[in-house]
């Protein structure tokens, strides 16, 4: 089979696997967090934290408990990286700087895991299982919390109750992710990914040299680094070694894990709702600027320019030579369109325009399908954006299912846009301005403003992967990064929690004519061209001195 047809079955199967997957997955998770029953585990795990789990917070109670519940996460995080060099199973590796304790506690607590090290070399067995794994469950988890939360925000009338976020997380661990890590887990183990707590061996190469070949527990923390839209790798090639990732049906696997929740919630927000079409027509706009990303990268990857690339036909350079450019390319629009950031190939390398559109999916706030849960209410902020946006063109106030879009639920929407751009466009200028951060660069004109840009854009997107050829493993860099990936996750959860106790005190209004039917292809368009069009006004000046200065 020649690689366009592989790369074409590829992307037909995954597109069919999702599709089958929409309504029993969507359906699952709707009855975990709409469920009354309490499991025997559960309630034990409820005595412990001291939580009654049949009380419901207010908005204001469900962020302090988000906001406590991460703050508790970085500092145990960062005690534990600090400390490393105290731990069994920690090979030797000495303590983790501060600078770098701070930027890698705040990136797995924050679905971000981001990575300014080498995994194999920095990190002891004990902190990747009981550290960084654990926080690939636990941020996970928050963000379909705060989903759930937002739609209840819209489902229910006259209260200041959004569920109760200790509940929400529990059972997201326990009945979602971690069975999920432990069947895939021993998928992989089968397919040939390691999972031991053996320090390695050294291997003798065909040249006759020596190569310290680490082993460790690769393969339960590959599931969930997939599943959890986390994407921090065991080891630094991420999921191009073949460790993490051994075949091409593994490869097949890790796209679909990093998906499947992302595309099913809005099923589970249709159902919570009681109207299945609402939730479907979220689902079919994430598909459209999902199939659009998808097909704009394989284009731009196999429409190459240089005496190589034809000679090749694609632009290869960087790719995975065990999947080829259409897999490869395939993976990097999936883990940039979702906030894993997991990689099986060098965005640096890609083609300039076809490095542009991961950078570019996740300029779009990651909502086709986006993170785990962050996905769903990032483009439910994005709809409101939307039928206010329609209210103005007819003279009406704008509703969303039943609720009135006034004054303070576009203040919050907006500011929950604009946040992130904010981030990304303060941070990549004071980084150019600052010698100490352009030092970093090994690159320059619009190359290494793509690298520096794609930094930013990754931290405050809680997305994580790297453009490669920025050296960021400097105090400038684990610093700033650090605090952009810990603003870009927790504003704008709380600016969404914000939204989810003003729409659940609303008296629900009955449509009439003149309200817009948000079921149907013309809502769905508008909230496409809103996507795009917010985007390309905030970022195209950044985009036209990067990747597009570049690649024409």
């Amino acid at each position: 089979m020649s690689p366009t047809s592989a790369g074409v079955l590829f992307i037909a199967s995954l597109m069919v696997a999702l599709a089958a997957a929409y309504a029993p997955v969507g359906d699952y998770l709707y009855r975990v967090l709409t469920g009354a029953r309490h499991s025997r585990v559960e309630r034990g795990v409820y005595r412990v934290v001291g939580v009654n789990p049949d009380g419901e917070q207010t908005w204001s109670g469900y962020a302090r408990a988000v906001l406590a519940f991460s703050a508790v996460s970085v500092l145990f995080l960062y005690v534990f990286l600090r400390l490393q060099n105290h731990l069994w199973l920690s090979l030797g590796r000495p303590p983790v700087r501060p600078d770098q304790a701070w930027n890698t506690a705040v990136s797995f607590t924050t679905n971000t895991d981001w990575q300014s090290y080498a995994a194999e070399s920095t990190m002891g067995h004990l902190v990747q299982m009981a550290g960084l794994t654990v926080q690939n469950f636990a941020s996970a988890a928050v963000g379909i919390a705060v989903a759930a939360a937002l739609v209840r925000g819209f489902a229910r009338s006259r209260t200041t109750l959004v569920g109760n976020f200790w509940v929400d997380l529990v059972r997201v661990c326990l009945r979602v992710l971690l069975p999920v890590a432990v069947i895939g887990a021993l998928l992989f183990v089968a397919a040939g990914a390691v999972q031991n707590l053996s320090a390695g061996r050294d291997a003798h190469t065909l040249a006759g040299a020596t190569q310290h070949v680490p082993g460790g527990p690769v393969a339960s923390q590959e599931v969930i680094k997939e599943f959890g839209t986390n994407g921090g790798g065991f080891y630094n090639a991420n999921s191009a070694h073949p460790f993490e990732n051994p075949t091409a049906w593994t490869n097949w696997l890790q796209v679909f894990l990093l998906m499947v929740v992302a595309f099913s919630l809005p099923r589970a927000f249709g159902r919570m709702v009681g109207d299945n079409r609402q939730g479907l027509a979220i689902a079919v706009i994430m598909a459209i600027l999902a199939i659009g990303s998808v097909v704009a990268v394989n284009a731009f990857q196999v429409a190459h320019r240089g005496t190589v690339p034809q000679a090749v036909g694609a632009a290869a350079e960087g790719v995975e030579v065990r999947f080829g450019v259409p897999q490869s390319a395939t993976f990097a629009a999936a883990t940039t369109l979702t906030s894993t950031g997991a990689v099986d190939s060098v965005h640096d390398s890609y083609t300039a325009l076809g490095g542009a559109i991961p950078l570019a999916n996740m300029m779009l706030g990651e909502v086709a399908p986006g993170g785990t849960g962050s996905g769903l209410y990032g483009i439910l902020v994005l709809a409101v954006i939307t039928v206010f946006v329609a209210g103005l063109m007819v003279g009406r106030t704008p509703e969303y299912l039943g609720k009135k879009i006034g004054a303070r639920e576009v203040k919050l929407a907006s500011l929950y846009f604009l946040t992130t751009p904010a981030l990304v466009l303060v941070g990549t200028g004071a980084a150019m301005a600052s010698t100490w951060a352009r030092a970093s660069m090994l690159n320059s004109g619009p190359h290494g403003l793509s690298e520096v840009l794609y930094a930013y854009t990754s931290a405050a997107n809680n997305n994580g992967s790297a453009f490669a050829g920025l050296t960021a493993d400097t105090s400038w860099y684990n610093t700033t990064l650090g605090a952009v990936m810990l603003v870009g996750r927790l504003l704008p959860i709380l600016l969404v929690l914000g939204l989810a106790g003003s729409l659940a005190a609303q008296q629900p209004v009955p449509p009439s004519a003149g309200t817009l039917k948000t079921h149907q292809p013309l809502f769905v368009g508008m909230v496409v061209g809103v996507v795009l069009v917010l985007v390309a006004l905030t970022y195209l000046p950044a985009l036209a001195l990067g990747p597009l200065a570049e690649g024409l």
